[in-house]
């Protein structure tokens, strides 16, 4: 018989996954501005996604062996084979979506890079068979419209060179961030956290080193203000807010936390307003903010609803157990 006590400890502490799920969303829209930055103080967009997670990996690596030393060493080779994975989708998601911000505006980058989680969804039914209640979908489809709002509003006045390649390299990196958070979600459910970020970024900063390299690209010879910025990059978005993701992707469904990251081009669109003088929203880009928020919020709801039942159910069951 399950002890009701327990149960009751366990709605109470259901709440911390949703709130490191915010925290980390909201440290990770600060990305998009601090990419902006060091591109303005020249610094090529490949440099800048190998800078931010190579100085991660360095950082994590102590940690990560320190603490988990014997977990690292227990991983079988398919669990290794699929972290390899996450970390190229990652790596290819960074280049794709910080070459984006150099051709079209903060807003429509971050919007688009995050329209992922129609692709998180349809790929979770098919092959893990996890349904989506009517509710949820219909939170989809308003996050979706709202980025579609905000990525319009490059036609109507919004800033960039050429804001439909990078629309295109944005759209590219939602693609392979799908990828990571589903193989994430796979390796979470029986790997610790030190140990698969530790994989999935050391392998993505291998992969972004060799390519930096290959184009000609180099770390060395930076401004220090760039430098800053990419540990800035490293500490906050890298290991403060992915890492919040990968933690609560353990304990929400793969739908959610993809639906709730919907929020960073909204804490990002403010920042590049406050901060970025090249920057200005639009009416469109506004519009597409409130839509975002509406679904974020319809989404969340119907998921705890839909958890608020499996408890009910789960004591139902356990108070009628021999």
């Amino acid at each position: 018989m399950v002890c009701l006590p327990a149960m009751k400890t366990l709605r109470h502490r259901s709440i911390f996954p949703y709130l490191i799920l915010l925290g980390g969303v909201s440290i990770a829209s600060t990305a998009a501005i601090m990419i902006t930055l060091a591109q303005d103080a020249g610094a090529p967009p490949l440099t800048i996604a190998a800078g931010r997670i190579a100085f991660a990996a360095l950082i994590l690596t102590p940690i990560a062996w320190g603490r988990a030393a014997g977990d690292i060493r227990s991983i079988g080779r398919r669990d290794i084979g699929l972290a390899l994975l996450s970390g190229a989708f990652l790596a290819v998601h960074f280049a794709s979506w910080i070459s984006s911000l150099a051709y079209t505006s903060v807003a429509s980058s971050t919007a688009l890079v995050t329209t992922n989680p129609v692709f998180v969804a349809l790929v979770s039914f098919l092959f893990w068979g996890e349904r989506i209640n009517r509710r949820a979908m219909f939170g989809i489809v308003l996050t979706l419209l709202g980025s579609l709002l905000i990525a319009l509003s490059d036609q109507s006045g919004g800033s960039g060179t050429n804001p439909l390649l990078g629309d295109l390299l944005a759209l590219i990196g939602a693609l392979c961030v799908t990828g990571y958070f589903l193989i994430g979600r796979e390796l979470r459910r029986h790997m610790a956290i030190l140990p698969y970020i530790w994989l999935v970024y050391s392998s993505a900063a291998v992969i972004l080193l060799a390519w930096m390299t290959a184009v000609g690209q180099s770390l060395f010879g930076l401004s220090p203000f760039v430098y800053l910025l990419l540990i800035g990059l490293a500490v906050g978005p890298q290991l403060l807010g992915h890492t919040s993701f990968n933690w609560s992707i353990k304990y929400l469904s793969a739908t959610l936390v993809t639906v709730a990251i919907l929020a960073e081009p909204i804490g990002s669109s403010v920042l590049a307003l406050l901060l970025l003088p090249n920057q200005q929203l639009q009416t469109l880009q506004v519009l597409g903010g409130l839509l975002l928020l509406a679904g974020i919020a319809m989404a969340t709801l119907a998921e705890r609803t839909t958890e608020r039942r499996a408890s009910v159910l789960a004591e139902a069951e356990g108070a009628v157990a021999p």
